[in-house]
């Protein structure tokens, strides 16, 4: 024993003489008092000058001598501390034996700070940042040893200075370039920068400088190392002293401690997985991040103080870590650049909080709660970031039992409704997560109230689909987007939720025994099929209405007018039809493929890919097929390039590709059977896509697709089953292909004349033999062409066959002689004719020829004369003429024989005879053929077919009318122009066929340019825009925009003063509406009186909505100049008819499409929500919007002062004179002009005091009349909706923000009855459905700026707390508002969390309506 006490005596002895010794080389005996003195009060914050040879000789002490000295009195700790277990005696010695040694603590902690502040600056050399981390080291090790507290070791503020050494030491590498990788966070983005002061932009400047001396160093990979060497001892200083010496008093040294650790987290990747272990020797500790984190976890222990608030602080922390951010100093926030160290250090901050949780349990479920609520408020709009912060609620949800789960989906609900869009956007982002989590099972939440938030089916139908409604785009699209993958998530009840929303009744199966998999433990199955055992969903009408109503909802968002919203419908109704959920029918497939040729070239994109993904789930599906045909061969055509290619691409891929050698013993597989099925429906119900399917040949055929390889297996399948496809195919590319086997298609031919099978493939076959009739010789021709004459001799054909086989003849008799051509088409085609006009004459002359008349036949014999003729003009004699004009005339018993014509026949009209309408149409075209080839014809029949358009019943024959009177157009333009107006009088036609029929050839004419603006023509396309079929009305406005406007910009503006007097029948204005017409015309197009209010203004809101800015500005002068000043001057009578035009007139100038977009962008929200969703670039055009917006206003004031307010005062003074009631009308535009002038009425009106008070009158009246409707709609006489029910799930938010409850969470109340009408805004949307409105049709932005909470709730509010956010998110002690489940009867308050300084009182409501107020007033 006694030589135990001896060698431990020794040995401290030897450590004492060390620790000594290694002291020296602070020089602390010869350090003046008064330079300690001046360092403690100045607090250790400025580095104090010393005298020269002291400061030198301190600083060429080297590495070695800090090492020493810490090894030292690391080693005496040690020793001191096992003493201090042991036996209390030896508690003090150390510092006994300092004081013995004459060692002043003042002036050791006085050196240390000349160290540390020294190496802090960022222009330090390697040599002071080891030597400031040395010192760091030492001081934390000094203030672990027991006693240092009351040696008076312990000081904050050397304590946190020593601490923020880890960051400042280490060479900022980045500089400025830093600032450069960093994206701005949106939030901080949007605030407006304060002017600064001149002392800050010194320090900006003194930082500069010395950011530029930091750029100059430069350290290499040894420095490095040995900064890092010494941070680590740093480190394991700090970690010991966690161990040992408590922060409970200590606040601002924890928040310290926790900042350090979380920035130190990005210090350097970690390559083995982290543990998180209670025990650890810092020694051992391998990286920086790793140490960080178990410093965290040293704080979160009770040594430290209160575990609550200690792990509010370490959460709020890792709150920025989770979310990627960087927290400056200045509450500025940016966001880091997403990289793979980035990223893997948020997934170690999301396990560190999974496994903290999973330590303390009870103790820190509401502080991940709180963490949740933090992410959601503060997390971007960049789609990134959404993911990743998204996945990370997902992942911290686990942790949570199922009642706190339940808790935060109810708040999330809530927070879906809030009025930031980026907030209701990640909801839906976060939803899908969640979505693609196990099911919780309702019947481990105890609360039956919470147990409703648990199911799928809620994150479906009340968080995803309600923000169907949503008043921003981006949201509304996302949602839907969301809603099409639900179907692809494993959970049948996730799949059966997304059915229950689009249909009515339904059958689920699920295998005997197979049940949904809803605990945490177990993974759900993935089902692809439903049971045999059916279960009846319901049958409900409800259920019925609401299924039809989801799905008309969705095809409108389909057409919606935001690029976005129709992508992701698209996206969406693919996924319904994929998964059966809707049916294959007719009307949804053509949704799909109209899309395909929408305006916006990234929807036409999403189009093809989306009729791409359904034709490869529903490949023998033949609506799919022929919608997929529909949709990709027609965009072969698009003006755009890359749409083009996508088309290609398509067709490409499904059709060429598949095409391999046939072999009768071989079973053509999936893609092959797709590829002809796709074939043979070109070939039978889709050859009206013959035409673009040739364009998609001509460009393939210039990129040398067609090979002999090809050739050769296509020609393989020729004698197949589905022949009619390859000979298809055949014909598009035999004209670019290198090498034929003429023999196989003449073996083809010959079998098919030998058979007298006319079949699909027949056009095509005639097609390839017209294609290489060039390389046949002239026996193999001949003999072609006599099978051809002997086969249209019968008139057993088709006309379609009939056209293709004299196109083949006329291919097969052409040659170089023209006039060799010409005598063998008159010779052939000539034969055809005559047998056409003996049968003609057979049925015409005979007087019962056309009691037993063969409709067919009479059909094959006109069309194959109109055929012919075309090839044989010569041939066509007048008798043959008179023959065709019988069969649409009336029957005469006799028709002369005359070679020519008299000179005076009267013009025949088509009066009803009794050949059918069938036979009389296709006389009407055949006729039309006859006048192409013969001028003199065009100058009798036009007259007579104009006749027939004005008073002709048979629909079939003025459609033909109509169509050859616009291909004549084409040829004889001057002709034809004249009857332009008969033409386009078709437009008010009373079929809707010949409505759609004219519009089209219309179009094309002006298009082409044949016809000219003139007239009546620009008005009666208007009047098409108002067409009671819907179709008619949205292809009359595809026309405008997308074609004719194109063409000539001015259109809309050029004719719109016009249309105010034309659709009004007003004729008293000298230069507009001159233009002549009939007066059934005039009367069929008119548009007077009121009960055509409607339509008119239709008419002029469309017109304005495409108008610029400057046709706008230049539209508003003319109607002063042209309209009013004629009122004022009283050149225009101010009588009924006059009176109705100057009350339009105020009206159209009173829409808001008339006013100006750069002003109406400005005080609208929509710059505001671009700019979130584009950032930086939509934040650079709000900028420039604003600028102009100025110069605008300006421009604007100034002419709306010189040219209109004079106009107005005498127009007043006028209307007043006569008592008008357009008075009012001009009060109401007043009123609405001058809302951006409130303040200058006086100044705009000078000259008229009294109409200067009028309008600040009506001004004020109009604000009165708004607070009333705001005040009317925030009080509410309602009772509290009850919690919604597992059976019943919460359905979408009122169209009106309303207070929420902290302790009745209620969701869907139904809206409340208002004696004042329903007011539209730019984005609420009511929809009627038998009779009812329903709440889910309105567009809600929840306000959440005041959630009722408990008394001295608002007490200390956390920093964290996010502003402008009335849900208390905040990192204090307890559960924010939202979770506090009291009774009605404790005292209630209403926190603003706005301000940080007071909380006022709780509210009182007035429940009392406005309008008995202002009747008591007026009483």
């Amino acid at each position: 024993m006694c030589e135990t006490s001896i060698s431990g005596g020794f040995i401290r002895s030897q450590n004492k003489m060390e620790f000594t010794s290694a002291l020296q080389f602070l020089k602390l005996n010869e350090i003046p008092q008064a330079w300690v003195d001046a360092v403690w009060d100045a607090e250790f914050t400025e580095m104090k000058l010393m005298e020269d040879n002291i400061e030198e000789e301190l600083v060429a002490c080297g590495d070695q001598a800090f090492r020493s000295l810490y090894t030292c009195l690391m080693a005496y700790a040690s020793q001191q501390q096992t003493s201090s277990r042991d036996d209390g005696s030896l508690v003090n010695s150390i510092w006994t034996e300092l004081s013995e040694n004459g060692v002043s603590m003042k002036s050791l902690m006085a050196v240390l700070s000349f160290f540390v502040l020294r190496g802090k600056s960022k222009s330090a050399t390697v040599r002071q940042r080891v030597g400031c981390l040395h010192a760091a080291s030492l001081y934390l090790l000094l203030l672990g040893i027991p006693g240092s507290i009351s040696n008076k070791v312990f000081h904050e503020i050397l304590l946190d200075t020593c601490l923020n050494t880890s960051s400042q030491c280490w060479p900022q590498d980045f500089g400025k370039k830093r600032k450069k990788d960093t994206l701005k966070c949106s939030q901080a983005e949007s605030k407006r920068s304060k002017p600064q002061r001149k002392e800050t932009l010194e320090l900006h400047m003194d930082v500069d400088e010395e950011e530029e001396e930091e750029e100059e160093l430069h350290f290499s990979c040894q420095d490095l190392s040995k900064i890092r060497e010494a941070l680590v001892l740093l480190l394991q200083s700090l970690l010991r002293l966690l161990q040992t010496f408590a922060l409970k008093d200590k606040p601002q040294s924890f928040s310290s401690c926790t900042k350090i650790f979380s920035k130190l987290l990005y210090f350097e990747p970690v390559i083995s997985n982290l543990s998180f272990d209670a025990e650890k020797d810092v020694t051992k500790l391998q990286s920086i991040p790793e140490m960080a984190f178990y410093g965290l976890q040293l704080l979160c222990t009770p040594k430290h103080g209160d575990q609550r608030e200690s792990l509010r602080k370490v959460f709020h922390q890792l709150l920025y870590v989770i979310l990627m951010m960087n927290k400056g100093d200045r509450r500025t926030t940016t966001l880091l650049v997403p990289s793979q160290a980035i990223l893997t250090t948020r997934n170690q901050a999301i396990q560190f909080v999974c496994h903290i949780v999973e330590e303390l349990k009870d103790l820190a479920l509401p502080f991940v709660q709180i963490l949740l609520q933090h992410i959601c408020y503060q997390m971007v709009e960049k789609s990134e970031f959404r993911s990743h912060g998204a996945q990370a609620v997902g992942m911290l949800t686990l942790p949570l039992s199922n009642a706190d789960y339940a808790c935060f989906i109810k708040w999330l609900y809530k927070f879906s409704r809030h009025s930031k869009m980026a907030s209701r956007l990640f909801s839906v982002d976060v939803g899908m997560v969640l979505l693609g989590k196990p099911e919780r099972d309702k019947e481990d939440c105890i609360d039956p109230e919470l147990a409703c938030y648990l199911p799928h089916k809620f994150l479906i139908q009340s968080l995803l689909f309600a923000r169907r409604y949503d008043q921003s785009p981006t949201v509304q699209g996302h949602a839907l987007s969301c809603l099409a993958q639900c179907l692809e998530l494993p959970s049948l009840n996730a799949t059966r939720a997304v059915q229950n929303l689009f249909c009515a009744t339904g059958t689920q199966s699920v295998l005997e025994g197979e049940t949904t998999v809803g605990s945490l433990q177990q993974p759900q199955s993935t089902y692809r099929s439903l049971p045999f055992r059916t279960v009846e969903i319901s049958n409900s009408d409800t259920m019925v209405c609401d299924a039809k109503e989801n799905l008309s909802f969705l095809l409108r968002r389909v057409q919606s007018s935001k690029t976005n919203v129709r992508k992701s419908a698209l996206q969406a109704l693919v996924g319904l039809l994929k998964h059966d959920v809707i049916p294959l029918s007719r009307e949804n497939l053509l949704v799909l493929s109209e899309r395909c040729r929408d305006p916006a070239v990234s929807v036409k994109k999403k189009a093809l890919l989306c009729v791409g993904e359904l034709l490869n789930a529903k490949p023998d599906c033949s609506t799919v097929q022929k919608a997929w045909l529909e949709g990709v061969v027609a965009v072969v055509v698009d003006p755009e390039s890359s749409v083009q290619e996508k088309a290609l691409e398509a067709l490409d891929q499904v059709l060429l590709s598949q095409i391999k050698v046939y072999s009768a013993s071989r079973h053509l597989d999936n893609s092959q059977r797709l590829t002809w099925n796709l074939l043979n429906q070109l070939c039978d119900e889709c050859q009206n896509l013959s035409q673009y399917f040739s364009r998609a040949f001509s460009i393939w055929s210039k990129q040398n697709k067609f090979t002999t390889t090809f050739i050769t297996n296509l020609i393989s399948h020729t004698e197949a089953d589905h022949g009619a496809g390859a000979w298809l195919l055949l014909s598009k590319v035999v004209a670019a292909s290198p090498k034929i086997p003429y023999g196989v298609i003449l073996d083809a031919w010959d079998s098919m004349v030998s058979s007298k099978d006319v079949s699909a493939k027949t056009c095509h076959i005639l097609c390839v033999i017209g294609e290489i009739s060039a390389h046949l010789n002239e026996d193999t021709k001949k003999r072609i062409v006599d099978d051809l004459m002997s086969w249209l001799k019968t008139f057993t054909m088709s006309p379609e066959v009939i056209s293709a086989a004299i196109e083949t003849l006329h291919q097969l008799g052409s040659s170089e002689d023209v006039k060799q051509t010409q005598a063998f088409l008159d010779h052939h085609c000539g034969e055809l004719v005559s047998l056409c006009e003996v049968y003609l004459a057979s049925i015409i002359l005979n007087e019962s020829g056309a009691q037993n008349i063969n409709e067919e036949l009479m059909v094959r014999y006109l069309h194959t004369l109109g055929v012919a003729s075309l090839n044989c003009p010569a041939r066509v004699s007048k008798r043959v003429v008179l023959l065709v004009e019988s069969v649409v005339t009336t029957h005469s018993d006799k028709l002369p024989d005359l070679d020519e014509l008299p000179n005076s026949v009267p013009l025949s009209q088509f009066k009803a005879n009794s050949l059918p309408t069938r036979v009389r149409a296709h006389g009407v075209i055949t006729l039309g053929k006859l006048c192409l080839q013969h001028e003199d014809l065009v100058q009798k029949y036009l007259p007579v077919w104009a006749r027939e358009l004005e008073v002709g019943t048979e629909v079939a024959l003025r459609n033909n009318v109509v169509v050859i009177m616009c291909d004549l157009c084409v040829r004889y333009t001057n002709k034809v122009d004249h009857y332009i107006p008969n033409i386009s009088a078709c437009l008010r036609d009373n079929d809707p066929i010949i409505r759609e029929q004219t519009l089209i050839m219309l179009t094309n004419l002006l298009q082409e340019q044949f016809v000219k603006w003139k007239g009546s023509l620009f008005f009666r396309f208007m009047v098409m825009l108002v067409d009671p079929v819907p179709a008619n009305a949205s292809l009359c406005e595809y026309c405008l925009l997308h074609i004719l406007l194109k063409k000539n910009t001015e259109m809309f503006s050029q004719h719109f003063i016009e249309c105010i007097f034309h659709f009004n029948s007003f004729s008293g204005h000298t230069s507009y509406n001159k233009f002549p017409q009939t007066k059934s015309d005039e009367v069929r197009f008119s548009l007077k009186g009121p009960h055509h209010r409607e339509k008119r203004f239709r008419i002029y809101r469309f017109l304005l909505e495409h108008f610029t800015d400057a046709q706008r500005f230049n539209i508003t002068n003319k109607i002063n100049q042209n309209v009013l000043a004629l009122f004022a001057d009283e050149e225009l009578r101010l009588d009924a008819e006059g009176a109705e035009i100057l009350s339009e007139t105020f009206n159209i100038l009173t829409l808001k499409e008339m006013k100006l977009q750069v002003m109406s962008a400005h005080h609208g929200g929509a710059a505001v929500e671009e700019a979130e969703e584009e950032n930086a670039a939509a934040m650079a055009k709000v900028v420039i919007q604003a600028a102009q917006n100025k110069v605008v206003s300006q421009v604007r004031k100034k002419a709306f002062i010189e040219n209109t307010v004079p106009l107005i005062i005498s127009l007043k003074h006028l209307l007043e004179r006569q008592r008008s009631s357009v008075l009012k009308d001009l009060m109401v535009y007043l009123q609405v002009t001058m809302q951006d002038y409130r303040n200058e009425v006086k100044e705009f009106f000078a000259g008229d005091e009294q109409l200067a008070a009028e309008v600040e009158f009506a001004l004020k009246e109009a604000e009165k009349q708004r607070e009333m409707e705001k005040q009317m709609d925030n009080c509410s006489l309602m009772e509290d909706p009850q919690m919604p029910t597992a059976q019943a799930p919460v359905q979408d938010s009122p169209i009106k923000p309303r207070l929420l409850l902290p302790l009745n969470f209620a969701t869907p109340q139904p809206s409340r009855p208002s004696p004042v009408n329903a007011r539209l805004t730019l984005t609420e949307k009511h929809v009627h459905f038998r009779g009812r409105c329903r709440p889910e049709e309105h567009l809600e932005s929840m306000d959440l700026e005041k959630t009722l909470m408990h008394a001295g709730a608002a007490k200390n509010r956390a920093i964290s707390t996010p502003r402008d956010f009335g849900i208390n998110v905040t990192f204090e002690g307890g559960f924010s508002a939202i979770y506090s489940e009291t009774s009605h009867d404790e005292e209630m308050s209403v926190l603003h969390v706005q301000s940080e300084q007071t909380s006022p009182g709780l509210r009182q409501w007035n429940v009392q309506s406005p309008l008995r107020q202002k009747k008591k007033a007026i009483s």
